[in-house]
């Protein structure tokens, strides 16, 4: 008896790991909300050992490191998710068969891609805060080959989804992630505009105008009514330096949090009808949008997450239905058996079916909601404070040109200003 309430108590445990999971990635938010950026990091990952922490701790780590203006062990921590990650567009049959046999929390997190476009984004901000600007060019290179695969990728994923819609419940299926997805705006493709524009503003900047202009164009193209890319657009078509000017980046809010919810299907199982559960993530929005005197939108940080989730869940989903799909069948066929031990053989199928279907709800959720940026000519600045705007002392430099990070939390924001 003791044996079959430790058995059954193990089951319901593993059916509760996605909740765990989720609750442990919002005390880490809330640590980050207060500015206790390390505190939030090490609450998370398993060893302040980088090379024993996975993606997600990587990613939670070296952000924490990067606002506690650690820049070296941001920059190293990254270095170590690029090492890990460099194809975080490919697939795995191992990884696949372990999802369909155990749920999808057996496996270590798998980043999106917008994950490895975000890690760009901030080391381009640590090789400034290192005083490397050699390095920044490298990194600048590297993301950019790495976003033209990435888009090819996920034009791939989306035509293989399509072409997995061939059973009837499967188009149920379908039909019923399509409207839950319908609500929520997503980008057409794997971009990053923020990268963009900080890419280009350090090649005008350091009179590159040919890259600065390929760089300006892009973001343009991805923020068509941001008016102070174009501004930074038309002096690199004119091949002039910018003079006196600062630029601030300014984060705010949170990316989506994903929680787990269920579906009901029908599924034939011989000459009758059975009913199979799925789980699958929804995103819960943070819905912070804060608008920022003389900061125009840089980046919607919810779009691009929703770009990709809306393909990574309905292939989960419909990997998920293939499984649940086996599983009814191998319920029925326990209880059905005739052996004098089916209704044991059953019961031990419903459980293992019900502890291993799981949704993945991992994601880097100190990400913020969205990125806004102010462009500012600091030798016409009457007043060069922006204590009033931001909520914190931060003096303007009135000659020379600069790049200001801010991040806006709960307690005072976090700034770094580096010269350029």
């Amino acid at each position: 008896m003791k044996k079959s309430v430790s058995f059954l108590f193990g089951v319901f445990l593993l059916s509760g790991c996605a909740s765990v999971a989720t609750s442990n990635l919002m005390q880490v938010r809330q640590s980050f909300a207060h500015d206790d950026f390390i505190k939030s990091a090490d609450k998370f990952a398993n060893s302040a050992d980088i090379q024993s922490q996975d993606s997600l701790e990587l990613l939670i780590s070296g952000l924490s490191q990067f606002q506690a203006k650690d820049y070296i062990q941001s920059d190293n921590t990254f270095e170590e998710f690029n090492k890990r990650n460099y194809d975080t567009d490919g697939g795995s049959i191992i990884r696949e068969t372990k999802s369909l046999i155990g749920g999808q929390l057996v496996n270590e997190y798998k980043p999106y891609m917008m994950d490895s476009l975000f890690v760009s984004y901030y080391q381009i901000w640590d090789a400034l805060g290192r005083n490397k600007p050699d390095d920044v060019r490298v990194i600048i290179n590297q993301s950019y080959a790495r976003q033209q695969n990435m888009s090819r990728a996920y034009a791939d994923m989306v035509e293989k989804t399509n072409e997995k819609m061939s059973n009837e419940s499967a188009s149920e299926l379908m039909t019923e992630l399509q409207k839950r997805n319908a609500q929520w705006a997503a980008y057409t493709d794997i971009m990053n505009p923020a990268l963009m524009y900080l890419s280009g503003i350090w090649f005008l900047n350091n009179g590159d105008f040919n890259d600065a202009e390929t760089y300006l164009k892009r973001a343009t193209g991805m923020v068509p009514n941001n008016s102070w890319i174009k501004t930074d657009l038309k002096l690199a078509e004119n091949n002039q330096k910018p003079t006196n000017t600062t630029w601030v980046f300014i984060e705010s809010g949170f990316a989506p949090i994903l929680r787990e919810e269920s579906i009901s299907l029908p599924v034939p199982l011989g000459n009758s009808i059975g009913w199979v559960s799925i789980a699958i993530a929804e995103p819960e929005f943070n819905n912070n949008h804060l608008s920022i005197y003389g900061a125009q939108s840089l980046a919607d940080v919810n779009a691009m997450f929703m770009t990709e989730f809306n393909q990574y869940r309905t292939n989960d989903a419909l990997r998920a239905f293939v499984s649940a799909s086996a599983r009814a069948v191998a319920q029925a066929t326990a209880y059905n058996s005739g052996s004098k031990y089916s209704g044991l053989l059953g019961l031990g199928a419903t459980l293992f079916s019900l502890s291993t279907t799981n949704a993945e709800v991992r994601s880097w959720v100190t990400l913020p909601e969205s990125i806004s940026v102010m462009r500012l000519n600091t030798a016409n600045l009457i007043d060069s404070n922006l204590s009033a705007t931001l909520g914190t002392d931060v003096k303007l430099p009135k000659s020379g040109n600069y790049l200001i990070y801010v991040r806006l939390t709960e307690s005072a924001p976090i700034v770094h200003m580096f010269k350029i």
